[in-house]
């Protein structure tokens, strides 16, 4: 039985996180749970049926605990994978994103890369068909050269209050790095430059939205030139009702969008005119927890690299630089 660790119970998903692990009940069990907030992390241990233990040193010096899972709020991501790492525990996942922005990310990664530790995070969204298809597709010529590519993630979280009580910690970017175009947009921005590769410049647009959240931006878009040549633009937010175009791409040779979870493409190259869904996909691959898992089991696992995710931090921290400056800025 492969035994794990929560280290910090903070993050909207750790809920999800929890079931997930219980569905696997039979090849692996949380053994120990640790969190600052020690009604949190007690609350958390009790539903994995775990123990709560208040010093996180006995818990990481346990030689029967692999791998470790860190939820907590986005500032103490640094000083909790820094602990791990020289527990010598190897395999860690750490909730998106990685870092307050690039200097912890990047610190974060050459922790991780200099013990040869395995990380994952929270990327979930690689593991879609009409994503991996189009990514292909671009690594494939089909569509030309590509000229632009947007990536929308939104929901209404702002609008429901998803936020007022037992998540609040979530819209003080003091706490979290990002308020809601962080959030949700750290998702696509990792589709578009895996798609895309690196990003030379970036900004973006900010605003407070319905204002649920004082000091947190609720909304944005964001605006990147990638090093092709392409230009991107992503929206995030927790203020919008719907999120009908999942994420676009057009060529000098074709189209791809996702729209109301619909593949549709345009492509000589394919045959296709755009007109009717495309439903020729790769199969469905495990990605963000679920691949951390896989890979807590001795699976054959895609992972995101902590180099990979720092990255993302730091991009994401120019998009947000660029919106207090009204201007571009160049990622570290």
């Amino acid at each position: 039985m492969n035994q794990l660790a929560f280290i910090g119970c903070a993050h909207i998903h750790t809920p999800g996180f929890i079931k997930a692990i219980q569905r696997r009940s039979s090849e692996l069990m949380v053994k120990s749970v640790w969190d600052h907030d020690a009604s949190r992390g007690q609350h958390r241990a009790d539903e994995l049926g775990a123990r709560f233990i208040g010093d996180l040193k006995t818990i990481l010096a346990d030689p029967e605990i692999s791998a470790v899972v860190i939820c907590s709020e986005t500032d103490r991501h640094q000083d909790l994978v820094l602990a791990t790492v020289e527990a010598q525990k190897k395999l860690l996942f750490v909730e998106k994103p990685l870092g307050m922005g690039a200097n912890d990310g990047y610190a974060m990664a050459d922790v991780i890369e200099r013990a040869g530790a395995t990380f994952q995070t929270g990327y979930m969204v690689r593991g879609g068909p009409m994503v991996n298809f189009i990514r292909d597709h671009v690594k494939r010529g089909t569509f030309g050269k590509v000229t632009r590519v947007r990536g929308s993630n939104c929901h209404s979280g702002a609008l429901g209050g998803w936020f007022d009580t037992e998540w609040r910690w979530m819209a003080d970017p003091k706490q979290a790095g990002v308020g809601a175009f962080g959030d949700l947009g750290t998702h696509l921005l990792d589709i578009m430059i895996w798609t895309m590769g690196e990003v030379s410049e970036a900004t973006a647009m900010l605003d407070n939205g319905t204002a649920r959240y004082p000091d947190c931006d609720e909304t944005g878009e964001g605006l990147l030139r990638f090093k092709s040549g392409a230009i991107g633009t992503l929206a995030a937010g927790w203020d919008d009702v719907a999120n009908p175009v999942f994420l676009m791409l057009s060529g000098t040779e074709g189209h791809a969008a996702i729209i109301d979870m619909k593949l549709y493409v345009t492509s000589k190259k394919l045959g296709s005119d755009g007109t009717k869904p495309w439903t020729d996909l790769p199969p469905e691959k495990p990605a963000g927890f679920e691949a951390f898992l896989d890979a807590a089991t001795g699976k054959p696992a895609e992972l995101v690299t902590a180099r990979e995710a720092a990255y993302r931090s730091a991009v994401m921290e120019a998009m947000y630089e660029g919106a207090r400056r009204r201007s571009w800025v160049t990622p570290a």
